[in-house]
């Protein structure tokens, strides 16, 4: 990918005072824009080839949730709950006199689009839902929490990429070294010292629950968005969404598509073909 910066950087406050950041791609059309939201640990960065992929074709803002990113850190660790990032979401949309939006959510931001459709109706116009549903399996919420809010560090790139390879590495078989290097350089950032650590608040990890099963809140949720257009995308090898809860959402979506991304794991990076062609299918059916 090119040096060149594509994008703005864009800041608002939140209702308790925070200053939040996003990247904001521009377009010159009226097509109903795209918010991108990450996974629990990850920030915008996840999102950055889509600007060259879609280049211009619709506008896209790629967020760093609070407490993520460029985005400042909470002063209280119990505001890390989807509820709270929906609000911060609807402030960015208000001010920036967006009433609705595409929502691209990975992983937690899937559950965030989720909820977000069902508060608040009209304003979710189009959806993906990226290897996330309503019942999450056990062993992949086990696999992320034994994971989140362990502050790492390293002196280089290459040690970053090994060490997420080496703790990753059944999520991307296919990953070449520089393919986890990259992956790395989304996940961690270097300091004003020089070393390389974890781009998040490690509070995120507190209010964090790793209890599997159904939850019968999500799967009223998600009937926010029986009429809206939405695609499910999930890792063929996911250890934390199977097969059975996707096509179970499938038959409650009057306007759902299920594309399954061959030999990846949680969570598609959507740089995959088979992502990237569901996602020009979805938006095609957006206006």
């Amino acid at each position: 990918m090119s040096d060149e910066k594509t994008y703005q950087d864009i800041y608002w406050q939140s209702e308790d005072g925070l200053k939040l950041h996003a990247r904001d791609y521009s377009a010159d059309n009226d097509k109903t824009p795209i918010i991108c939201v990450p996974g629990l640990t990850r920030n915008a960065r996840d999102f950055e080839h889509l600007g060259a992929v879609l280049n211009g074709e619709r506008r896209i803002i790629m967020l760093d949730l609070r407490g993520r990113g460029m985005s400042e850190y909470a002063k209280d660790s119990s505001s890390y709950n989807p509820k709270q990032y929906i609000a911060d979401i609807i402030k960015l949309m208000d001010e920036q006199a967006m009433p609705k939006a595409v929502l691209f959510g990975t992983s937690l931001g899937g559950i965030v689009t989720m909820v977000m459709s069902k508060m608040h109706p009209g304003r979710v116009a189009g959806a993906l839902l990226n290897d996330i549903g309503p019942e999450l399996d056990q062993k992949g919420l086990d696999r992320i929490g034994s994971h989140v809010g362990q502050g790492r560090s390293f002196d280089t790139w290459a040690h970053a990429g090994r060490d997420t390879a080496e703790n990753s590495g059944d999520i991307f078989p296919d990953f070449t070294l520089k393919d986890w290097i990259a992956f790395s350089k989304k996940v961690y950032r270097m300091n004003s010292s020089g070393r390389i650590k974890l781009d998040y608040d490690m509070k995120i990890a507190e209010p964090f629950d790793s209890k599997g099963g159904g939850s019968g809140a999500l799967w009223n949720a998600l009937e926010g968005l029986k009429v809206v257009p939405t695609l499910i995308l999930r890792g063929e090898i996911s250890d934390l969404f199977s097969e059975k809860i996707a096509r179970q959402m499938l038959e409650k979506l009057d306007k759902g598509d299920l594309v399954t991304v061959p030999r990846v794991g949680h969570a598609p990076t959507l740089e995959e073909p088979a992502s990237l062609d569901a996602i020009h299918q979805l938006l095609h059916r957006i206006d």
